[in-house]
């Protein structure tokens, strides 16, 4: 019956199945979105491709009394594309991992580049934030470009709406 599925317009509406956020309920959990490694290396060639990787002890594991050798660590990876450093690829094993994937799969799906990432304020103390400080920050190219329809570089206003009314 169509009209479960909302107004005629959208009867013939698909979803994409391009970088759909992957979660592997295991412990420590493991999130992953878009192209591996190796396969934004196949598609766009080496000499497109810079990675930026990270591994650290969680925060949540700080005040444990345990030498930070034996702290659980959580690693990621961006896989960025191109002279604007498209984000192609985002992975990550840790602990918070599953709850942190879905609002960067949003990021990879409107075309996020290490800029936005970059130009992100980090929320602190979170594993989340390591995404959006990878070293290097602020430097991943001589020219930053923003993925965003409305650039949030160099201190550019926030999207507005289009209001009817």
């Amino acid at each position: 019956i169509p009209w479960r599925f909302g107004p005629p317009a959208f009867q013939n509406a698909k979803v994409s199945y391009d970088n759909v956020p992957t979660v592997i309920f295991s412990h420590p959990p493991i999130g992953t979105i878009g192209l591996t490694e190796q396969e934004a290396i196949e598609k766009y060639g080496p000499a497109n491709i810079k990675v930026y990787r990270s591994k650290f002890s969680n925060l949540y594991y700080g005040p444990w009394k345990v030498d930070s050798d034996e702290k659980p660590k959580t690693a990621m990876k961006l896989v960025c594309a191109g002279t604007n450093e498209l984000v192609v690829g985002l992975h990550v094993i840790g602990m918070g991992a599953d709850e942190m994937l879905q609002g960067f799969g949003i990021a990879l799906k409107m075309g996020a580049t290490k800029a936005d990432f970059d130009s992100c304020v980090a929320i602190h103390p979170t594993a989340a934030e390591e995404f959006v400080t990878m070293f290097p920050w602020g430097l991943g190219s001589e020219n930053q470009v923003s993925g965003a329809k409305v650039s949030p570089l160099n201190g550019n206003a926030a999207p507005e709406p289009v209001l009817g009314v």
